[in-house]
């Protein structure tokens, strides 16, 4: 994790660039058997959710939006894990480790109504 830490992100960075590239490669393999063959079941894609660079690419986009300094749901903001004691490699570290055990488990989409310009009400989804 010696890359994790804000006195060396060059590290972290380059981990990121590789994990972008190693994602988009697999990604357009994917995509060109899904075009090549429609009915194609694609049976082993947990081991890609639990995958270091895909954990790695989707911290980068998680990080990347609007909201990641609002805190989540257990009370965490992106900042806050890159400055914590563990850092954001000992964080995916402990999800892959909890995804590989199967003992990682999502919570439910919080879901509140709001009102249309009609009257009417529609659900909104807010992942937590």
């Amino acid at each position: 994790m010696a890359g994790d830490t804000p006195g060396n992100p060059g590290v972290l960075e380059a981990a990121e660039y590789a994990a972008a590239s190693r994602v988009l490669r697999i990604q357009s393999k994917l995509h060109d058997r899904a075009v090549a063959d429609p009915g194609r079941v694609f049976d082993d894609l947990f081991n890609l959710v639990a995958d270091p660079a895909f954990l790695l690419e989707a911290w980068r986009r998680v990080r990347t939006n609007k909201g990641a300094r609002t805190a989540g749901i257990d009370g965490w903001t992106a900042p806050g894990i890159e400055a914590s004691e563990r850092g954001v490699l000992g964080f995916l570290d402990q999800i892959r480790a909890d995804l590989k055990a199967r003992t990682f488990v999502p919570l439910p989409v919080a879901e509140r109504m709001i009102p249309k310009s009609n009257g009417k009400m529609r659900r909104l989804g807010i992942p937590t």
